[in-house]
């Protein structure tokens, strides 16, 4: 009897989804920076105008991703609801202190999260950098276990749970003086508007350079502790996708 099925067309299988930082950083952070320091006046989009239109961009951007790819992301989700703060404080006209409370909540509220998950099974350390999408764990586990040396390992990992946090931390202050030195002038009016697009394009070099620095510099830490523990060198740590996505 012949077999009738037919394999569902490669059309319907979500695309792989690659990072792409550039055009992230463009769509998420330029263009709509730009739209808010040249097109909110009032002979242009005006200051609700522009602002919904600048908001259109980074919301319509995560939610392609989204449906393309059909991969759900909690850091994705901050910088929805982020985005959406944002554009209620202008249009609803409130007081521009809210805007650098919002600024420093999302990842302060993070690093909360960060530290409240070492007092459970599952470290989010595990979830940002010590999981199987980005090194080897299982191979990891196992010469640990082999060296007598699990134990150590935790301790180190809880060490480097505390540095990631202290990076949230570290944003959610500077978000907060950024905004309050940057952002003064009423919400919803034109110069808010100017004001919010400049501090948005400030916080990639004044922020989230430095943040990235440090989360290199963690993971770094993280390698150098299992490269001690374990034996192991880089090639055999990282993860057997990552290289063979490398090699394509």
């Amino acid at each position: 009897m012949t077999n009738t099925r037919t394999n569902r067309p490669s059309s319907e299988q979500p695309a792989a989804h690659k990072p792409r930082p550039l055009m992230d950083l463009a769509i998420s952070i330029v263009i709509p920076s730009l739209i808010l320091m040249k097109l909110s006046g009032e002979d242009r989009l005006g200051a609700d105008g522009a602002l919904l239109l600048a908001l259109a961009f980074p919301l319509g951007w995560g939610l392609f991703e989204l449906v393309k790819y059909r991969k759900f992301n909690w850091i994705a989700l901050l910088g929805l609801v982020s985005v959406l703060l944002t554009g209620g404080i202008g249009l609803l006209q409130l007081d521009p202190k809210w805007l650098a409370i919002k600024e420093a909540a999302i990842p302060g509220i993070i690093g909360v999260a960060v530290l409240a998950s070492t007092r459970t099974r599952f470290p989010l350390i595990r979830t940002l950098l010590y999981n199987p999408k980005v090194l080897n764990v299982d191979k990891v586990h196992e010469q640990l276990e082999r060296n007598g040396q699990t134990a150590h390992f935790e301790t180190r990992l809880l060490r480097a749970t505390y540095f990631l946090s202290a990076t949230f931390f570290f944003s959610s202050f500077m978000n907060y003086v950024l905004a309050k030195w940057i952002v003064n002038s009423p919400a919803g009016s034109e110069a808010f508007n100017a004001e919010l697009g400049r501090m948005t394009l400030l916080s990639y070099p004044m922020i989230a350079i430095p943040s990235m620095v440090m989360m290199m510099a963690i993971f770094y830490y993280l390698w150098k502790t299992i490269h001690g523990l374990t034996g192991l060198r880089l090639e055999d740590i990282v993860a057997n996708h990552a290289r063979t996505d490398k090699q394509t």
